[in-house]
């Protein structure tokens, strides 16, 4: 099991879920967070301190979360950060980019970012 960001950290990126993680295995992304799956152990931290409930375990995330599980991981792929496993957020490992889902989806005042 892995935790997973869902769509309620689009636009917020409040970071407490970063500060609590014991393995620094979130990352920021230009519009969101994302959890490094092969590098969380699963401690749920971060889920007991999110402030917009977006954070799920793997086997619980919402049917309308799911895509949100590849997301995630595709985040560290070459075709988006190409960081594969960069082991621990730092300044190094922070950046503009998101996955495309999440690029190009609405905000919430209705507008792509």
């Amino acid at each position: 099991m892995t935790y997973v960001i869902g769509s309620a950290c689009i636009d917020v990126k409040d970071a407490a879920c970063q500060v609590a993680c014991p393995v620094e295995c979130i990352y920021e992304g230009g519009r969101m967070m994302y959890i490094h799956p092969d590098e969380c152990i699963n401690c749920g931290l971060c889920l007991s301190v999110c402030p917009v409930d977006a954070i799920y375990a793997d086997d619980e995330l919402p049917a309308k979360e799911q895509p949100f599980l590849a997301i995630n991981a595709e985040f560290f792929s070459p075709e988006v950060t190409g960081w594969g496993s960069p082991g621990g957020a730092s300044e190094k490992f922070r950046t503009t980019l998101d996955h495309e889902a999440v690029a190009r989806r609405e905000s919430a005042t209705g507008k792509t970012a």
